[in-house]
């Protein structure tokens, strides 16, 4: 998707994310916005970058239409060029912050996921990761479970060190 604007990536990332076709999630956003509050932060978001992603758009035209194949700018258009291309800059700028935000909205609703999970599960799979990467001491075979990790704060040793 070499051709994909930033409104088709986050297109693309926010039905992927919620598993749902984007006409979908945008009534389900407008119609219960309480029942989802991430949703409705990644629509609005998304809503913004439509008019961001007219704007890149509106700013490649006019900056092709002024540089195009076999035309001499004349001295007067060189101004215009470089205002459309800084134009255009801000505008591509403003789209990946806007993808940028979608991102951060579908990492904190995939957070808030694993905090509804009961704590057991949540200890069981943090043991299982931590159980794979823990050192194995000198000698001991790859069968025998490593040992556990220490559990709290470390302690401070007595008396101040120099």
């Amino acid at each position: 998707m070499p051709d994909a604007t930033a409104l088709d990536q986050a297109t693309a990332v926010i039905e992927k994310a919620w598993g749902r076709p984007i006409e979908a999630l945008e009534s389900l956003a407008v119609r219960r916005p309480n029942d989802d509050p991430l949703l409705r932060s990644a629509m609005h978001i998304r809503s913004a970058l439509v008019i961001t992603d007219n704007a890149v758009a509106v700013h490649q035209d006019r900056l092709h239409a002024l540089t195009r194949p076999g035309h001499v700018p004349a001295f007067y258009d060189l101004e215009r060029i470089t205002s459309a291309a800084a134009d255009l800059r801000v505008a591509q700028a403003e789209s990946r912050a806007s993808l940028q935000a979608i991102s951060h909205v579908i990492e904190a609703r995939e957070a808030a996921a694993t905090v509804d999970r009961p704590p057991a599960v949540r200890l069981a799979q943090a043991a299982v990761a931590r159980s794979g990467h823990a050192p194995r001491p000198l000698g001991q075979s790859p069968d025998q479970p490593a040992p556990s990790a220490a559990v709290g704060p470390p302690v401070a040793g007595l008396g101040p060190h120099r």
